[in-house]
């Protein structure tokens, strides 16, 4: 059984009389009486990052994927709790003074306090971070209606890209396009001006952290809606293009891998105008890359006007069995 099937056959059923836990369908909580909203994540070595040889990377990536959760409701995170277990290796005093000096400017860049956790002794570094914000209204998943707009900010695929260069599964000789990937792994820009605005136009949303398909899945969940995309309209970095282009690789094998962080949301077509002058306002990107619709039986990835007819990535799962 995978994490989803989990949740709903172990899980679900323990929060029947807590409202607030939202049918365990979010990646929040979310207490409107009081307007909290917590989400909680669990990042394992080896699992959610390769290894620990780069700490100052590692916790910005673990941090902007946690808080990231919260912007993608509409909430702006007001504090972390960090959980962290490791070894005398990777908790070596040259490995904290690093994460302190990451953790410290992250503090800075998106406004958040650290306000407690806790440590523990193991073999393998695990980081466990819980955020926290205020709000009267969040934007949850499973709202969206038919008929209604997708939309996803900024690009998508330099992330995987940034993993396989890590991984060593391809190679780029260009040293600064090498680092641009990599960066944009350890460090994705979180669309955080858009997130006070969310409540105002969006029916639904979700970060894309396992993948544009995957999570666009999860955020339909019991709708009974499927999604029409256009595969040319997914918006990519100049960069990845460019790689795409001289390597003769497909769009449709990069942009749905996971670990870009941008925000997917659904919203009706009378908002268009709005949605366009508003995010051109805040100088931030966002692109219609489809729409939802009960008319068809299955969800459709269109190219060129033809429908894709080969299997497509659905994103990452974890797997139990």
């Amino acid at each position: 059984m995978n994490e989803f099937v989990l949740i709903q056959k172990y899980f679900k059923k323990l929060t029947n009389n807590n409202p607030s836990a939202l049918n365990l369908n979010d990646d929040v909580f979310f207490d409107k009486k009081n307007n909290v909203v917590v989400s909680s994540d669990t990042y394992i070595e080896g699992v959610h990052f390769l290894n620990f040889r780069n700490p100052d990377l590692v916790i910005k990536k673990i941090v902007r994927s946690s808080i990231s959760d919260l912007y993608c409701k509409g909430v702006k995170p007001k504090f972390i709790f960090i959980g962290a277990s490791g070894n005398n290796i990777s908790f070596s005093k040259k490995n904290l003074d690093l994460v302190y000096k990451s953790l410290k400017q992250e503090q800075n860049k998106y406004k958040f306090k650290l306000s407690g956790g806790d440590t523990t002794k193991s073999n393998k570094t695990t980081f466990t971070i819980t955020s926290l914000g205020y709000s009267k209204k969040i934007v949850q998943r499973n709202k969206c209606k038919n008929k209604d707009d997708i939309y996803v900010t900024g690009n998508l695929g330099d992330s995987y890209l940034g993993l396989l260069l890590l991984r060593k599964k391809l190679f780029l000789r260009n040293t600064k396009q090498r680092k641009y990937f990599i960066q944009k792994y350890y460090m994705p820009d979180l669309p955080t001006k858009i997130c006070s605005k969310l409540i105002k136009f969006a029916n639904s949303s979700i970060d894309i952290s396992d993948g544009l398909l995957g999570d666009l899945t999860k955020l339909i969940n019991r709708r009974k809606l499927n999604f029409r995309l256009d595969l040319k309209k997914i918006p990519i970095s100049s960069k990845l293009n460019n790689y795409l282009v001289k390597t003769n690789k497909q769009k449709i094998n990069f942009i749905s891998k996971g670990d870009d962080y941008q925000i997917l949301f659904t919203s009706s077509k009378y908002n268009r105008k709005y949605i366009k002058s508003l995010f051109k306002q805040m100088n931030q990107k966002v692109t219609l890359i489809g729409n939802l619709t009960n008319e068809i039986k299955s969800n459709q990835i269109i190219y060129n006007k033809k429908l894709l007819k080969h299997r497509y990535n659905e994103g990452y799962s974890h797997n139990f069995s």
